[in-house]
């Protein structure tokens, strides 16, 4: 370094600008007390309000996934036992029906009046019809019926046996059923040509 360099770096002056003022890096330790170091009023309180709005809308969320799993939880488990149970109202309704036929088993092994077995019989099978019946079920009417490949399954065709017969169901193999409107098994029949 040259001398008039560290004249001037003695004296606080900057020896590379020309004897320019150095910068006092230690400016702040002069200022009275350290508030405007610690605490910048507005940008810290913007801060905190921010980070408890995000904690505030983290503790929602975080509550609405527990609820929404805890009620496809729920809903699961009900799904489960309404399939386990669907049936129990219908079977409740039969065992009435049961309880008759086992009647009726007896009194086959013990009577040989032909007559009053027919009756007790067909007195069971109304019982089974119209608990059936009361549970929504509905026997489909289909001869006589135009042939609809949407209720009915064809067997066969045989020829008509008048010309207006042609098209039409001549004959129910097996009856279809209905359950509260809706088809649950289609009608097996002859149809005319």
């Amino acid at each position: 370094m040259q001398e008039k360099d560290v004249k001037n770096a003695a004296n606080g002056q900057d020896p590379v600008n020309n004897g320019e003022d150095l910068m006092d890096l230690n400016a702040d330790s002069d200022v009275a007390g350290s508030n405007h170091l610690s605490n910048p009023p507005e940008e810290l309180s913007a801060l905190e309000k921010a980070q408890e709005e995000a904690a505030e809308w983290k503790d929602k969320y975080l509550r609405l996934v527990a609820e929404f799993d805890n009620f496809r939880k729920r809903t699961a488990r009900e799904r489960v036992e309404l399939t386990q149970t669907a049936g129990k109202d219908i079977v409740v309704s039969l065992l009435d029906v049961l309880d008759d036929c086992d009647r009726a088993q007896k009194q086959l092994d013990s009577s040989t009046d032909v007559q009053a077995i027919r009756e007790g019989v067909q007195l069971v099978f109304n019982k089974l019809r119209n608990t059936l019946q009361s549970k929504g079920l509905k026997q489909m009417e289909s001869v006589g019926q135009p042939f609809d490949a949407d209720l009915h399954e064809a067997i066969t065709e045989i020829p008509a046996p008048t010309p207006g017969a042609a098209g039409k169901v001549i004959d129910q193999v097996q009856p279809g059923y209905y359950l509260n409107d809706k088809i649950i098994r289609f009608a097996k029949v002859v149809v005319g040509k």
